[in-house]
């Protein structure tokens, strides 16, 4: 099978990296377009897939096609894509807002369609990936979309309706972790620590929290519990955190995202 992806920035290059290099176990070809074709080529050095000359090559050559452009370049892109797209072939589409209503209407009816919403960490193995399906995705289709990006995380499959939970939930949370990350590193810098050993600290103490909260039969609220012992040094930054509204900050934060999905939405 041969796997095209049109567009290679950071999501498209992040899911590009992670499944190049799989491919070949699984029997497949990979290629590649970008209209910056140095963005492609600096992927190309690390990492092996051909490298496409239009977006038109590319979606006659393939039998599975990636759209990971931004949303709004839809509207520029999907006439050319939908002049090349034939029936039998898989379309995947990777950008928040664009419902696969939107799509049928270039692809058609009979198109088969998969949306997803992946996260960046899918570069490094831990990438969690929501996926929605038309009804003339078979499973076998589904499959082989699927291993595109199991070969970089987990995945689940959800109604259309919930992907602007998911956007809220881990799409977009990277970036409200890393803000997490970088307000820890600070506290490490202001009381003494090297910066480097900081951030290293932090984010592993990120990542020990994630290994726990997935391995954990627990709730996430005992597991807080567990780490605060009564008159230590955690139940106090809990109880600051908490008296500051932490959680219902964090909780209004997603929820942004959350709405500016179901905003962007055509």
């Amino acid at each position: 099978m041969k796997i095209g992806f049109i567009g290679t920035g950071n999501m498209g290059g992040a899911i590009l990296k992670c499944y190049a290099d799989k491919a070949a176990s699984d029997g497949n070809e990979v290629s590649a377009y970008n209209r910056t074709r140095a963005k492609a080529e600096a992927i190309a050095k690390d990492h092996p897939f051909e490298i496409m000359d239009s977006a038109e090559e590319l979606v006659d050559s393939s039998d599975v096609v990636l759209l990971c452009v931004e949303p709004q370049n839809f509207d520029d892109v999907m006439p050319t894509v939908a002049e090349h797209f034939s029936d039998g072939k898989i379309f995947i589409s990777i950008a928040a807002g664009i419902t696969i209503a939107y799509l049928e209407g270039y692809l058609g009816a009979d198109a088969k369609i998969v949306r997803v919403m992946p996260n960046t960490p899918i570069m490094f193995g831990l990438g969690t990936t929501a996926m929605v399906r038309n009804a003339n995705v078979t499973d076998e289709d589904f499959a082989a979309a699927r291993a595109v990006f199991e070969a970089g995380g987990i995945t689940g499959e959800v109604t259309e309706d919930l992907i602007g939970a998911v956007i809220g939930v881990s799409g977009s949370s990277p970036a409200y972790t890393y803000m997490y990350m970088d307000a820890l590193t600070k506290v490490g810098i202001n009381n003494g620590m090297d910066a480097e050993m900081s951030r290293k600290f932090a984010a592993q103490a990120v990542m020990g929290a994630a290994r726990m909260a997935m391995e954990s039969d627990e709730s996430l609220e005992q597991l807080v519990d567990n780490v605060c012992s009564p008159g230590g040094t955690t139940i106090e930054a809990v109880k600051k955190l908490r008296s500051c509204g932490f959680e219902e900050t964090v909780v209004e934060g997603a929820q942004a995202s959350v709405d500016r999905a179901e905003e962007m939405s055509k």
